[in-house]
């Protein structure tokens, strides 16, 4: 079933053909003069210029035809041709009471499509930064929009748990517990169950042996000795890495469940890095695996290109695989195991050419199908309110538990004073969540933007905490209305212009949708919400909903209320945000 505006646009374009005008589809427009129309059809421009004649002349022909329907409260013509529609009422009403029985109907999927997407990119045994908030909310939000229209979605963490990090905080734990019999190549008994870190200690860990290994060359070669022979199969190394897995893997994943940010797939460099022989026997098999001064390339340059793309380099000189054979690994293993139609890659612009090169080599071997969508999705930067990236009081980076919790500290002083203990911690991490979450995705996907923990936690402007609260107080209506004994199963009357403005600022939530999907951003809907939610708190604020004597009208806005609450609850719900009871 097509959206309302959708079968507007069919109705038009049915008109238009039958004037002798040849079009194959229609778009309908918010108006930009309210006091002229909902929407406006801008078409009659480019069908004078392919017909060559007056586009007011082909404008008047459609009205003309329109009008002898009866279809709609007025149509007119604007300015050179601009046709303006204002629907009836009859059509409206109609519509909310769809909606009322069935709000998904903006959301239905003629084409669905299985999509693997990799947005996590979370370090084993580093904590997770600033930094790693956009992919995975981002990430997460596409996700769940895709699910929303019908679509499979398969999301992997994509944990970095196979390259030099591992190597440095292993050697670490050496120098402090060389007795550890995961480094005595003699050992041949069981090793111990329990972890000999703590994520504490990872925390610790690493920092220092990164910092030690910049200003310790000595030390650096013995953290690149340490990695080769992890990556070799030790297998003392290999069971104390399963350790410093768990207990990271725990900590990561508690830290994304505080920002409702989910994965069907745990799975890391690693998991890829086993596929790689047989991918290597492939690509040979196909001839594409050139040498070049001891290492192992592809060429991925194309004649047409206006820059550079250098080969993607397999295997270095040393022997050892590198970064884009690893990517280009866990492409043949998604291939193998998933098959999907698309895959997405979330990270930072900065990895733009990497993926280039990795996808060019996907193609040029055909281990991706012909039609198979491989697709980068690069996201700006997040910085703090100066406009400086975030850092703590001591100058290092933040970390994404220190923001969640200074968002979290603001939020708390919002909640009402009534709400106490566990609740009022409850209550004020899914606003501070809702904060975060919402102030990210605000801006456009490749915008750089300054992130100020008491401006998003303000109730009033464009903020998480803001929509939270009117929805809470849309439910809390509804409730009250179902404890009074008030019933509302359909809309019968539009009593004013300003009821008038909230349902057709839901006419057009299926564009914003597609808009959304096909630039992989959330920016519309985060705008969608903001300005579906004012127009409802101009309706709440001028009608007494409860106290209304006349029942019609009562149950007329009881209705168009719980339309407008369940229309928002779902788009919080994509954008990863959870409703609580009260605030």
């Amino acid at each position: 079933m097509n959206s309302f505006i959708e079968k507007q646009e069919e109705y038009l374009k049915n008109k238009i053909n039958k004037c002798g005008y040849n079009v194959n589809e229609v778009t309908l427009n918010i108006s930009s003069r309210p006091e002229f129309g909902d929407y406006q059809y801008n078409g009659a421009m480019a069908l004078a210029k392919e017909y060559g004649k007056n586009p007011r002349e082909i404008a008047t022909e459609i009205v003309e035809s329109i009008k002898l329907d009866n279809k709609y409260k007025d149509i007119n013509i604007a300015g050179p041709g601009f046709i303006n529609i204002t629907f009836s009422d009859e059509e409206l009403i109609a519509h909310i009471n769809e909606l009322k029985e069935n709000i998904n109907l903006n959301y239905e999927n003629n084409n669905p499509k299985k999509i693997f997407m990799d947005y996590g990119g979370a370090n084993v045994a580093k904590a997770l930064h600033v930094g790693h908030l956009r992919s995975a909310n981002i990430g997460e939000a596409l996700k769940r929009l895709l699910v929303a229209l019908g679509n499979e979605a398969i999301a992997d963490a994509h944990l970095g748990d196979w390259g030099r990090p591992i190597g440095l905080v292993m050697l670490e734990i050496k120098k402090r517990n060389p007795e550890l019999p995961y480094f005595d190549e003699l050992y041949n008994g069981e090793y111990p169950k329990t972890s000999p870190v703590t994520n504490d200690d990872l925390m610790e860990l690493y920092p220092f042996a990164s910092n030690k290994a910049k200003e310790d060359e000595d030390y650096m070669e013995e953290a690149r000795v340490m990695t080769a022979k992890f990556q070799d199969g030790d297998k003392g190394l290999t069971a104390l890495w399963e350790h410093i897995m768990n207990v990271s893997k725990t900590d990561i994943k508690r830290i994304y469940d505080r920002l409702n940010t989910t994965f069907e797939v745990w799975e890391g460099e690693s998991d890829g890095n086993k596929y790689i022989p047989e991918m290597m026997e492939y690509l040979e098999s196909k001839n594409l695996i050139e040498d070049s001064q001891g290492a192992k390339i592809i060429n991925v340059a194309e004649p047409e290109d206006d820059h550079e793309v250098p080969p993607l380099l397999l295997v270095k000189s040393n022997g050892s695989a590198s970064y884009e054979t690893t990517d280009l690994a866990c492409i043949w293993e998604r291939m193998k195991l998933f098959n999907p139609d698309e895959i997405w890659y979330l990270t930072d612009a900065r990895q733009a050419l990497h993926f280039e090169q990795v996808f060019r080599a996907a193609k040029k071997s055909k281990m991706v199908n012909e039609d198979t969508k491989l697709e980068f999705i690069p996201f700006g930067t997040m910085n703090g309110a100066d406009g400086k990236p975030f850092k703590t009081r001591d100058g290092g980076v933040m970390t994404l538990e220190s923001l969640l919790d200074l968002a979290k500290t603001e939020c708390e002083k919002k909640v009402l004073p009534n709400i106490t203990g566990e609740e009022r911690d409850k209550v004020a991490e899914k606003v501070s969540v809702a904060a975060v979450k919402y102030a990210d995705l605000i801006p456009y996907r490749l915008t750089d933007y300054n992130f100020d923990p008491v401006k998003f936690s303000d109730l009033q402007g464009k903020t998480g905490p803001y929509l939270l609260y009117s929805t809470i107080r849309m439910k809390s209506l509804l409730k009250k209305a179902e404890e009074a004994g008030i019933e509302y199963k359909k809309y019968t009357k539009i009593n004013s212009d300003i009821d008038r403005q909230v349902i057709i600022g839901l006419l057009n939530l299926r564009s914003v949708l597609t808009k959304s999907m096909n630039t992989k951003s959330l920016n519309d809907i985060t705008d969608y919400l903001y300005k579906i939610t004012n127009l409802y708190n101009n309706f709440y604020s001028n009608n007494h909903v409860l106290t209304e004597e006349n029942k019609e009208l009562q149950e007329s806005w009881l209705t168009l209320t719980s339309v407008i609450y369940e229309n928002n609850s779902k788009l919080l719900n994509i954008l990863g945000i959870d409703v609580p009871e009260r605030m």
